[in-house]
């Protein structure tokens, strides 16, 4: 009778069993957070850290601004993994040049992608506290507490001016914060919408002229036109309305990448616009800190694309395009980026990787934002400082 079949595991052997089971689940989690470690270079940044990721305004302002871009070049799509203008890419893709005004086809193409990219939620911010106990200098306090009034008042290009003062004084991360989310905020009324409001010196209205273009209109503003087409609700580049008022930007947008914090902010000239979430260049193909410009004729919607490292050819059309919806080429002008080509603004198939570092060099954006920012930088002219 002692060995008589049991149909039941004893005690000992449902302990074992047990001990058995724990050891493997603790195995494979131990396995799990090594390769998530492993995978994920962008860790949040410090408050220290993020305190310390402030620009002075007027280093915002291009280096050099010409009254005319220069002749766009032809345009390279390269792995960004090609280290400086020295050396030679081994698959080169050179896509078509895309024409400054689309044909109307195109246009409304692009319009219903526009309408089709869902928005993306940005990050919540905190609003500015009313009672703040921390590292901010008094004198910035007392002018965002001005601003909120004249906010409150109605005076919206008084409080963006002083709001946009305060970013040059010492703040802390949570109060920097509460500026720029007020600020985006403003940006809605004063920007981005048709009205041009009095005492606005970055914007106005302009009356059309017969045979005016709207290209030549915003090369004169240094702002894309599609900019143009979006505020004024403008449907066909090629057909505007002699005698009728337009609101017009005077530009160029310029833009400031944080490495560490994986945010870039824009501006309009030197006046804070917006943030954006991005994704940069993994250890092995490090996003080189220092000044860019966009390149004229850099802009483009979907170029085709060689993957350097599996010759694999892709077209905008492609399920699995990885550029995304719209390609900002750069290029370098000082610091680290100095001679620097390759490397480009754009979106992606993969909206996982904003936030870390994994691509090949290239600054990466959430589709919709891509679109965005591709509406306000002007090539040849807009320019990008990258920094830790």
């Amino acid at each position: 009778m002692r060995n008589k079949y049991r149909p039941y595991s004893t005690r000992s052997r449902q302990k074992s069993r047990r001990m058995r089971n724990i050891a493997l689940i603790l195995i494979i989690s131990i396995v799990a957070i090594v390769v998530f470690i492993k995978n994920y270079d962008g860790k949040e940044a410090t408050p220290e850290q993020i305190a310390d990721q402030t620009t002075p305004l007027k280093d915002v302002l291009p280096s050099k601004v010409s009254e005319t871009p220069s002749v766009p070049k032809p345009i390279v799509i390269l792995n960004p993994a090609v280290a400086s203008a020295e050396q030679q890419p081994v698959r080169v893709s050179t896509p078509e040049p895309v024409t400054a005004f689309a044909p109307q086809e195109q246009v409304v193409a692009v319009q219903a992608e526009e309408a089709a990219v869902p928005p993306v939620q940005a990050e919540t911010v905190p609003a500015v506290p009313n009672d703040v106990t921390d590292t901010s200098s008094p004198e910035a306090k007392e002018q965002i507490d001005e601003a909120l009034k004249l906010r409150d008042a109605g005076k919206t290009i008084a409080a963006r001016e002083l709001l946009g003062d305060t970013l040059n004084l010492q703040l802390s991360p949570t109060l920097r914060s509460g500026v720029k989310l007020q600020l985006a905020k403003l940006a809605e009324t004063w920007l981005f919408s048709r009205d041009v409001l009095t005492g606005d010196k970055l914007t106005e209205s302009y009356a059309v002229q017969g045979g005016d273009l709207l290209q030549n209109i915003a090369q004169k503003y240094k702002v894309p036109h599609e900019i143009l087409m979006k505020i004024n609700g403008i449907s066909d580049p090629k057909r505007l309305q002699a005698g009728k008022n337009i609101k017009v930007i005077n530009g160029p947008f310029n833009a400031v990448v944080y490495k560490n914090s994986f945010v870039m902010d824009v501006y309009l000239q030197n006046k804070y616009v917006k943030t954006y979430r991005v994704g940069l260049g993994s250890k092995e193909y490090e996003t080189p800190n220092g000044r860019w410009r966009v390149e004229a004729g850099g802009k483009l919607i979907k170029p085709t694309w060689t993957d350097p490292d599996t010759g694999r050819t892709y077209v905008g059309d492609d399920p699995d395009y990885p550029l995304g919806s719209r390609w900002i080429a750069l290029e370098g002008l000082d610091g680290e980026a100095k001679g620097r080509t390759g490397f480009a603004i754009h979106g992606t198939k993969d909206p996982e990787s904003i936030g870390t570092r994994s691509s090949r060099g290239c600054i990466r954006l959430f589709n919709g934002d891509a679109i965005e920012v591709y509406n306000l930088l002007y090539g040849g002219i807009s320019e990008v400082l990258v920094k830790d």
